[in-house]
């Protein structure tokens, strides 16, 4: 197995029956520990669990609960895309892995403490925070970062306060992307719909309550530049109860422009083209959504009292360039747009963890190099604090396995010095009690979740989220 060996065969020595064991060296064992137990923090896991049969791995995580994203971000209406928890629980269940929830790596133990304690130590935490618009009334009241208001439907315990008032007729959404299209889409979805879902008690109480009647998604380049996917257009398509509102002159002349470009952007801009050019027929929908694009906020407008947002001012755009690389640049020409509500979907951001860890703050990652944390040895990180907040959950899983396949590189070529061994967790144990932080466990998640499965099955859905993180830690006695 190398120089990382951590298993090796001794013969019977004249034992009966010729038996055999497996002596594994508590030296020779690497003891890998991942920061944050989302996709990235599993998928890391998984593969060097897979890859080699003597190494431990705990995985560290702020929550008492697990699946980062697959949890907080996926769409309540989107339960396939949850299938992968089921994997991720069977490397959690591995006697070679270890979950420990409830404690925050930065301040509860440092990056420095869980070095002295691993072999290898990957930072797996994500982006735990979103971009900014930057402009003037960003803060007002009516104005969400996409990140708050799907934390806020999806039960982080965060964003549960949020409360955004519903009570106006039209919202805004700012972005082009699939995540733009789920919050679009939750707006505007029949509450019989949703209340099938994981979604949160509280967001459907206040979603019951909603005046939102239409949804206007903005983006800044043109109809060849939206980042969201085809499946996700399609759905918001086929909305019950709700009819998409695309103006014909923004897509003309675009079937030339389409015809070389690969499949999947030619089968998502010839959807809306159709869509745009459909009339509609039947019954009148109640509710209405639409794409404008090349406009740039500049500014969200304040109602008379100063206090909450009433509309966004965009300056028009035109494109120079063409393809992905396309560049939004300013006409000088104006225009306001009514709204209530304004959500801003430009983009989740990563933050610095640790001031031991090397932070490229104009991009928000890590400087890495295939996952090595640059100058730091021993370092690593996987995700989206490694690459950008960007792609789905296949990305990331390839995205970790690199990560991965470089830690077992590591361990193979005897840059990571497993000759003397590491206490990994038996070390932050004592740390972290002496800090009066209590671990949560995986059997004390499975806790949680069975609790959350019983509400579920009570109100008629898949499971209702606890969304307190007191009432988390009283169910599993802590």
């Amino acid at each position: 197995m190398g120089p990382s060996g951590a298993c090796w065969r001794r013969g019977g020595g004249g034992v009966p029956g010729g038996l055999r064991r497996w002596l594994c060296s508590a030296a020779a064992a690497p003891r890998v520990c991942v920061v944050g137990s989302g996709p990235a923090g599993f998928y890391t896991a998984q593969h060097i669990l897979k890859h080699h049969g003597g190494a431990q791995v705990d995985i560290y995580e702020k929550l008492p609960v697990p699946f980062g994203l697959v949890r907080f971000g996926v769409a309540p209406d989107h339960p396939e895309v949850k299938n992968v928890i089921n994997t991720f629980t069977q490397t959690a269940r591995s006697g070679r892995c270890s979950y420990h929830g409830n404690v925050s790596v930065g301040r509860d133990v440092t990056v420095a403490e869980l070095q002295q304690a691993y072999h290898a130590v990957v930072l797996s935490y994500g982006a735990e925070d979103n971009r900014v618009l930057g402009i003037p009334g960003e803060n007002l009241s009516g104005v969400y970062s996409a990140r708050a208001f799907v934390g806020w439907y999806n039960g982080l315990p965060e964003n549960q306060d949020l409360n955004p008032d519903l009570s106006c007729e039209t919202a805004l959404i700012l972005g082009h992307g699939n995540v733009a299209l789920d919050i679009a889409r939750i707006l505007l979805s029949p509450l019989q719909l949703l209340r099938k879902t994981d979604i949160t008690d509280g967001s459907l109480a206040a979603l019951a309550c909603s005046k939102v009647k239409r949804v206007w998604l903005v983006g800044r380049r043109g109809p060849l530049q939206v980042a969201f996917t085809i499946k996700e257009l399609r759905e918001m398509i086929n909305l019950p109860g709700t009819k998409p509102v695309l103006n014909p002159a923004d897509f003309t002349s675009l079937e030339d422009a389409v015809r070389d470009a690969p499949r999947p952007r030619k089968r998502l801009t010839e959807l809306m083209i159709k869509t745009a050019l459909e009339k509609p027929v039947g019954t009148v929908s109640p509710r209405e959504w639409g794409l404008k694009f090349q406009r740039s906020p500049q500014e969200v407008l304040p109602t008379a009292d100063g206090r909450r947002a009433r509309g966004v001012r965009m300056a028009l755009t035109r494109l120079e360039g063409s393809g992905d690389s396309a560049k939004a640049i300013p006409t000088g020409d104006m225009e306001e747009l009514e709204c209530g509500l304004v959500v801003s979907s430009i983009g989740y951001r990563s933050l610095p963890l640790d001031p031991a860890v090397p932070f490229d703050t104009q991009r928000g990652i890590i400087p890495n190099s295939s996952g090595r944390v640059e100058g730091v040895p021993g370092l690593y990180c996987s995700g989206w604090v490694k690459r950008g907040p960007t792609g789905v959950i296949i990305t990331t899983m390839n995205d970790s396995f690199d990560t991965a396949q470089s830690v077992l590189e590591d361990l193979q070529r005897g840059v990571l010095d497993v000759s003397t061994s590491r206490e990994g967790f038996g070390a932050m144990e004592s740390i972290l009690r002496s800090r009066g932080v209590r671990p949560v466990s995986f059997s004390d998640w499975e806790k949680i979740d069975a609790a959350e499965m019983a509400r579920g099955k009570a109100a008629g859905k898949p499971r209702e989220k606890i969304v307190d993180l007191q009432e988390m830690l009283r169910i599993i006695g802590h």
